[in-house]
């Protein structure tokens, strides 16, 4: 990952195609935060409930909690401005830095208020994710969001060519959230650059309404009055003043969180952003009922629900093999597969059984089948293929 590869503003535009009506919901955000509205009321310091959805494929995936915990307590360094790196903010640039007073803490109760840690570790026989949001559906082997209006949902998963795209305020409820790639998610086991945990700092801003510096055009609008205007984006550890759309004298923001410079290099949110996420919890804002979530709440059971059980291998498996009266076809790996027609063929290419799959774990009777050898087939939709060569007895 050369830069940031933060891909939330590609995904905002594809969410306008697909649902123009969008579009006004997105203004009318976008005036509520130009209006710069402080929360209201004598509650100063906003928690956030968050659960993790860890969906993985392969045992090197199922990420420990330990990685989660640090993710989250990058969180809360950056969102507070408690990092030791704050020092490191140009001296004219310090007066626009800001506490955000927001922090963030692992769900323990969840939507039927039983105990819980806050992590979902779920097995899925997809091997890599795009940015279209399947991984927010079990129908689609991922998994369903808890309810947006009291948790922040962040999906980790193996996601192709991005560290992290997130949903904007007034998007879709059920899509609602953040999903990070495995590479760029906590402070260990990542990709060097991004071993802080500031890429979800970075995309926690825009789950909170926030833009990337330039507003996504040369020298655009970002909405937020005390960061300069830049040309595009920074990438790696600059130093130095950059003066660009005649930003001068003083040069690019580009230590400040929108930007994407490396975890090493950024370490400030401004007073307008502070304002700007904050006015999204006032009365009647998108994020609102986040502050009467029952999400942080003692469970009222106890007993957490009990996780999903890992296949006992990552590929179809076929047994006996030879076989006298019956085979197993055991596709424990993939339950999309429950529904599709299998059929066993001889080797001159007729079908002598054909079957349609109702179970992870199928029974396909070979008993009436001449010894010799056959082949057994499958294919699904998406062009994945099960072929075995079969040994009656």
């Amino acid at each position: 990952m050369a830069q940031r590869a933060c891909g939330s503003h590609d995904y905002q535009q594809h969410q306008l195609r697909s649902d123009p009506s969008w579009r006004d919901r997105m203004n009318a955000m976008e005036e509520l935060m130009r209006e710069g509205q402080s929360l209201r009321g004598t509650q100063s310091l906003i928690r956030i409930p968050v659960v993790v959805h860890i969906l993985y494929h392969y045992p090197s995936q199922k990420i420990p909690d330990s990685r989660v915990h640090e993710q989250i307590a990058a969180l809360n360094r950056d969102f507070r401005r408690r990092a030791t790196d704050t020092s490191r903010t140009p001296a004219y640039f310090r007066q626009f830095a800001a506490d955000c007073e927001i922090e963030f803490q692992l769900a323990t109760s969840d939507p039927r208020m039983r105990s819980t840690t806050g992590i979902v570790k779920k097995y899925s026989p997809v091997l890599q994710w795009g940015m279209d949001d399947r991984m927010k559906f079990s129908s689609e082997m991922g998994s369903d969001a808890w309810d947006p209006g009291s948790y922040l949902n962040i999906w980790v998963c193996d996601l192709k060519g991005l560290a992290g795209y997130s949903s904007m305020p007034g998007g879709p409820k059920e899509k609602d959230g953040i999903v990070m790639d495995f590479e760029a998610f906590g402070t260990t086991g990542v990709t060097a650059g991004y071993d802080m945990g500031r890429t979800l700092v970075h995309e926690v801003g825009h789950w909170l309404g926030l833009k990337h510096l330039w507003g996504d055009t040369d020298c655009g609008d970002d909405g937020v009055s005390d960061t300069p205007q830049q040309s595009f984006y920074t990438v790696g550890c600059p130093s130095g003043i950059r003066v660009t759309c005649n930003n001068g004298p003083y040069g690019n923001m580009y230590m400040n969180f929108m930007d994407f410079t490396a975890d090493a290099c950024m370490n400030l949110f401004t007073v307008g952003q502070k304002q700007r996420m904050r006015s999204l919890f006032s009365a009647g804002g998108p994020r609102a009922s986040l502050l009467h979530s029952r999400g942080l709440n003692p469970p009222l059971i106890a007993e957490a629900p009990l996780p999903d059980e890992d296949p006992r291998w990552l590929q179809p498996r076929l047994y006996p093999n030879p076989a006298n009266e019956e085979i197993f076809l055991d596709l424990s790996y993939d339950p999309r597969w429950i529904g599709k027609p299998v059929t066993i063929a001889n080797l001159s290419g007729q079908v002598q059984v054909q079957i349609v799959l109702s179970g992870k774990i199928q029974r396909i009777s070979v008993k009436n089948l001449p010894a010799g050898i056959y082949m057994l087939n499958a294919q699904k939709e998406d062009g994945a293929v099960i072929q075995f060569r079969v040994v009656k007895l």
